[in-house]
């Protein structure tokens, strides 16, 4: 049996999963919270949020964040992929600044706008 707080919503269910009878969820108020618990142990995702080096007048690094969530032992593959990522100015919310990141078929994708 493991116990985990739900991070879905803010409400911060705390969820016991049990692990050996096909991870069985039980203290979520929502159906959300029972698949939280269950894909946090078979295979644990998230999102990555970070920045990276952009040319600009206003600005020296810009936001980014992962399109949809990775599986969270490519963290590491992913962050070593921006080191490299130099954006030229302007770049808007939504752009894509990297594509199929670490080889995992998600994009990395600007949060702020930057003009020059």
């Amino acid at each position: 049996m493991k116990n985990l707080i739900c991070i879905v919503c803010p409400k911060g269910c705390h969820l016991c999963v049990d692990d050996e009878n096909g991870y069985t969820v039980t203290g979520n108020s929502c159906p959300r919270g029972a698949e939280y618990g269950k894909t946090e142990l078979i295979d644990p995702r998230r999102i990555i949020t970070s920045t990276v080096r952009i040319t600009a007048k206003t600005a020296r690094r810009v936001p980014v964040k992962t399109e949809k969530s990775i599986p969270k032992g490519r963290i590491m593959d992913v962050m070593k992929a921006l080191e490299s990522i130099d954006v030229k100015a302007p770049v808007s919310a939504g752009d894509v600044v990297l594509k199929d990141a670490a080889g995992l078929g998600v994009n990395i994708v600007a949060t702020k706008s930057v003009e020059q």
